[in-house]
This record gives structure tokens, C-alpha cells and sequence, in this order.
């Protein structure tokens, strides 16, 4: 079944919040930086409201199947652009995962970048998330900048 996707509601917020600690404990594993007292890093009510913002939900009937963000953001004035979308808050809770369901939501975003104008689009995943990096590449992107840290 093709879910249907919309922009979140406040009614949604119970499940964007479920959502949310799903991504936090998947992602603790894969960035020793995160605190494991970590309880949120994406407030919902500008993403919902926001202006240069979009949140969007892939539902089911009545079940929301995955998630994601658009946020338009200024860029550095050394670019060609002067702003880029970025896309985040990528979830699908594991029972749906698989059926393409991130994809779609990926390509709605992409499509709502460039209604307001955007043709820079980017997103950050862990090197680590195998899974993830394919399903982007699968939706156009490729990697451009690698992202490197120092561990004493």
C-alpha cells in the first residue's frame, strides 16, 4: 500500500515524539558526541509552523510510517547559492522499514525545496549507516564533503 503524505500537525506530535527517541537510540550507537542522557535535539512546533520550514509524515490510514524536514538555511556567502535546503528528522520505525517509505518522503521534501526556490539540498548521515546512505544515493545524493573528527 502507497502511504499518503501530508505536513504534521500538532495531533501528530505524540507520535513525532516517539519517533524522535527511536532516532535518538538508533543514532546514540553511531556518535560517541551525542550525551546518552540525550532526550531531544529537534523541536517540532517551528518545524510545523515555521515558514522556511516543512514537516511531513507518510501515513497509512491512521498510522504515520515515517518522517522528515525540509529547513531553508542561509549559506555562506563564498557559494554559488545563497541557500541550501536541509533535510533531517529521517524516521521510519522498524516494522515499515524497507518499503520505501523514507524515499518518498526524501522526494516530497526535494520537490518542496525546489517550489520555494532551492536547488542546494543537503543532509547529514553517519558513515556507519549503511542502510541510510543507500536509500539517499537511491534518491540522488552523493557524498561531497566528509566530516572528520578527532578521538584522544
Amino acid at each position: 500500500m502507497t502511504p499518503t503524505i501530508r505536513k504534521a500537525t500538532y495531533d501528530d506530535l505524540k507520535v513525532l515524539q516517539e519517533f524522535k527517541m527511536g532516532l535518538i537510540a538508533a543514532e546514540l550507537p553511531m556518535d560517541p558526541t551525542i550525551r546518552p542522557d540525550t532526550t531531544s535535539y529537534y523541536a517540532f512546533k517551528p518545524l510545523i509552523d515555521g515558514p522556511e520550514s516543512i514537516l511531513l509524515v507518510a501515513t497509512i490510514g491512521d498510522e504515520i510510517v515515517a518522517s522528515g524536514y525540509a529547513k531553508i538555511l542561509e549559506d555562506r556567502k563564498y557559494l554559488k547559492h545563497t541557500h541550501y535546503g536541509y533535510l533531517g528528522f529521517m524516521f521510519v520505525p522498524e516494522k515499515h522499514r524497507g518499503n520505501g517509505y523514507n524515499g518518498l518522503i526524501t522526494e516530497a521534501l526535494i520537490v518542496w525545496c525546489k517550489e520555494q526556490g532551492i536547488t542546494e539540498i543537503r543532509l547529514d548521515v553517519y558513515d556507519v549507516n549503511d542502510a541510510a546512505i543507500k536509500a539517499y544515493e537511491k534518491s540522488g545524493f552523493k557524498a561531497h564533503l566528509i566530516n572528520m573528527r578527532y578521538d584522544p
